[in-house]
């Protein structure tokens, strides 16, 4: 199941299993140490292996099971309503750098495939975004030409392939869509030997910087000149990137049609965001996502596939749905990833972060970043992405309020939560903040009737847990940890189980 405690996506289903063997503190020293086994953590590795580096990539479960096997992996530099955003925000400096970046990351993607002849489902097609509300009309037409002005392949579309009648949309030519387990099945194979170390189910667990740094891992510890941190929000953080990031869900389905799926890569602009691709063309199977919502908020996450297949049927001739899935990313507060050094004037230790949903050619505009700020090459992307930067303009507002929900969350738990209800009320297949012996605890009743209570704080900073119904999971609210409803850690920036509490009934 990899780090997913409840529904299998397709890309996790239809892809090799990986059996890389674990870490055995043997005081390894490499030159790189990667951390994080997600697309990120893989093309950067091997673009220094390739570039002559020794390097060892961490990863705490099995490869490309975490968020990189839950997404909808579209490989475009088309991200919504972006570029008219990036104008406003950075010039059209910085959005014409940002276009090249995510293009050049689209090329990396396909010359890897090439280059390594990776049986991925890799190919060409073209991407939308569009509006059905003729008021937006004039924000696509804004956006095609903030998207020209900064050099990509972009024109306005009416007649797009969907089965609907849309306003406008945004056309990009030439983007790419691809299997995204699969590519990372074959870059970790890639990566191994000659220079190279894969080493699964090794949970790094701490940082000691120096010269060299080093990485303790609960297996023992190594030693690198430099580590990257891959692992989505980062575990290690003196810098407070999630302060400057907001977690967000979204959900998806595999669906079989009646008809061949449409022809290319959709995004709706509209408040309801829809997403839409061929599982590969020609085909008459989709993949469509949407219900977006941030991490931890809401009752009942069930509702969310609920009305995705609602709409997925209302709008399409769907004869199944064979598989769903959700995945969680973090958005930037100024719109643009942080990517490159962590700390100022410290050069060795590397992060890459808030990919806004978009990380296919993210991870590998990441990847050729960090691999030039390793090697000393010059990156003409580097100041845009830079990881310390603080664009008061563009990100005040959104860091305020993420920051203003998280305080409330910390204060509000404590008044909310003051007298939960007792364990003993939970059905089963229910869970919730319950009181057990005077203490506040995560329980959850599984369908046999067997309870399930772990300490309900993250052992992140120490928000209050959230039950994710639709995964089975347990989520913060505040920074995004998940957790299985037995308390293991699924997904950072946490790296500690929530501690199991002792019942006194079975």
């Amino acid at each position: 199941m990899g780090s997913q405690e409840g529904n299998i996506s397709y890309w996790m289903a239809t892809a090799p299993e990986t059996s890389f063997p674990h870490y055995q503190g043997s005081d390894l020293k490499v030159d790189v140490a990667v951390l994080g086994g997600g697309i990120t953590g893989l093309v950067t590795a091997i673009l220094l292996k390739q570039a002559g580096a020794s390097v060892a990539l961490i990863e705490a479960g099995r490869v490309a099971c975490g968020v990189t096997g839950y997404t909808t992996a579209k490989v475009t530099s088309l991200h919504g309503l972006t570029y008219a955003k990036l104008t406003s925000a950075f010039g059209e400096e910085g959005a014409r750098v940002y276009g090249a970046a995510n293009q050049a990351g689209l090329a990396l993607i396909e010359r890897l495939v090439e280059q390594l002849g990776l049986d991925c489902d890799f190919e060409q097609l073209p991407a939308f975004t569009y509006t059905e509300d003729p008021q937006r009309v004039s924000a696509i037409e804004e956006e095609v030409e903030a998207a020209q002005q900064a050099g990509l392949p972009a024109s306005f579309s009416t007649d797009i392939g969907l089965p609907f009648p849309v306003q406008g949309a945004v056309r990009f030519e030439q983007q790419a869509q691809f299997h995204p387990r699969k590519f990372c099945v074959g870059l970790a194979e890639a990566i191994n030997g000659d220079g190279g170390q894969v080493f699964e189910q090794t949970r790094a667990l701490d940082l000691r910087l120096g010269f060299p740094c080093t990485v303790k891992t609960e297996h023992g510890s190594l030693r690198a000149d430099h580590v990257v941190l891959a692992t989505h929000l980062p575990f290690f953080d003196p810098t407070g990137l999630f302060a400057r990031t907001s977690p967000s869900r979204s959900y998806a389905a595999a669906v079989t049609l009646a008809d061949p799926a449409p022809p290319g890569m959709y995004l709706s602009a509209d408040p309801a965001t829809w997403s839409v691709r061929p599982l590969v063309s020609g085909s008459n199977q989709a993949v469509l996502a949407g219900e977006e919502h941030k991490v931890g908020h809401g009752e009942n996450t069930r509702t969310h596939y609920e009305a995705l297949e609602g709409w997925a049927r209302k709008r399409f001739p769907v004869r199944s749905v064979d598989y769903r899935w959700s995945a969680q990313d973090y958005l930037p507060a100024d719109n643009v990833p942080y990517i490159g050094r962590m700390i100022p004037g410290y050069g060795r230790l590397h992060v890459a972060t808030g990919f806004k949903k978009w990380g296919m050619t993210h991870s590998a505009v990441a990847a050729m970043l960090l691999r030039d700020h390793i090697t000393g090459r010059h990156n003409p992307w580097s100041g845009l992405f830079k990881a310390t930067r603080l664009n008061p303009l563009a990100s005040a507002k959104e860091f305020a309020v993420h920051n203003l929900d998280v305080g409330l969350r910390f204060v509000g738990d404590r008044l909310l939560t003051l007298r939960p209800p007792p364990l003993e009320e939970l059905a089963p297949g229910e869970a919730g903040i319950r009181e057990l012996h005077g203490e506040k605890v995560a329980a959850y009743r599984d369908e046999d009737g067997r309870l399930h209570a772990v300490s309900g704080r993250c052992t992140h900073l120490g928000c209050l847990v959230a039950w994710n119904a639709a995964e089975r999971t347990w989520d913060c609210p505040c920074h995004g940890s998940r957790y299985t409803y037995d308390g293991q850690v699924i997904q950072g920036p946490a790296v500690d189980d929530l501690q199991a509490k002792h019942l006194d009934q079975a």
